[in-house]
Formats: C-alpha cells, sequence, structure tokens
C-alpha cells in the first residue's frame, strides 16, 4: 500500500478484506449401461459453474437412495446454488433456497455429457463397445473424471486446483 495515499487507519482495512466466494454448482445425471441395454448405470455429478471442475460423481442407479450418496459428498463444499434440470430428487431434497430448475442455467454440464459420451466411446447409446462389469464401467467413468475433470475445469485445461 501506498503510505502517501491512505493513512494508517485505512491500510489496516486492507489487511483483513471481507471477501465471500460464492460456488454456484450444476448438477446433472447420464445413462449408460453394462453388459445389456436392461442394466442401466446412471451417472450423477456436480460441476462448479465458473471452473468446470467436478468435486463429486457417483455411478449407480436413477434413485433417490444414489442421488442421496452423491448430495451427502456435496455436503463438504459450500455451494450457494444449484441448477438442475426437473429430475424430481433435485427438488425433494435440495433445500428450495439453494435450487434453480431451468435449462437455462445447465448447458455447461449439459456440454460435459456431450464430451462424456464422444471421449467414452462404451457411453455411445449405439456402439458396439460396451462395458460387460459394471465394476470397470464405473471405474473407467471415474478414472476419466479423475484425468480430466476433478482438478481441471475442461477437457485438457489446467487451470483449475
Amino acid at each position: 500500500m501506498n503510505p502517501y495515499f491512505i493513512t494508517r487507519q485505512e491500510q489496516q482495512l486492507f489487511d483483513y478484506p471481507d471477501v465471500e466466494i460464492v460456488f454456484s454448482g450444476e448438477m446433472d445425471e447420464f445413462w449408460s449401461f453394462a453388459g445389456n441395454k436392461g442394466n442401466q448405470r446412471w451417472t450423477w455429478y456436480a460441476i462448479e459453474r465458473r471452473s468446470g471442475c467436478i468435486p463429486a460423481w457417483h455411478n449407480g442407479k436413477r434413485t433417490d437412495k444414489d442421488f442421496l450418496i452423491l448430495w451427502n459428498s456435496l455436503k463438504m463444499f459450500d455451494i450457494a446454488r444449484y441448477h438442475t434440470d426437473d429430475w424430481g430428487a433435485y427438488s425433494k431434497y435440495i433445500p428450495s433456497d439453494k435450487l434453480r430448475v431451468g435449462k437455462d442455467k445447465t448447458w455447461k454440464i449439459e456440454r460435459k455429457n456431450l464430451n462424456f459420451r464422444t471421449h467414452l466411446k462404451r457411453l455411445n447409446r449405439k456402439t458396439i463397445c460396451f462395458s460387460k462389469n459394471e465394476t470397470v464401467h464405473d471405474n473407467v467413468i471415474g478414472m476419466y473424471i479423475e484425468r480430466y475433470y476433478y482438478k481441471n475445469g475442461t477437457y485438457g485445461n489446467n487451470d483449475c486446483s
């Protein structure tokens, strides 16, 4: 601080500035299958909107129980607002003051769903490449998320940590 422009008393205000960092997230789920088309696997995940990082995800079924596993893993982050689609589990468990339902604010996570399907062939809807085992299937998705999106906001971007 330049002592000619501010007094010592004013400088003390700058020593402890009140800065509030507010995180906003998007939540979504996408389906794939393991073994056969009757065995759907759902990947539930959340992204931090500014950076695109994925702080938490869960592979399972499309049930409230599986959503709650993701929800509980997100409680350690102080996310002020969640943007979601209209799936019932979101409005059932996320407090209304933290929830915003609508497709207009979920375009980033919807784009990330497309990236998943583009980069992981086993997630394509019509393919001959698929997982025969749920554990392998879930691990491939988890390793992909950890490698490209857990600490990095975008595929190939290293500015998020």
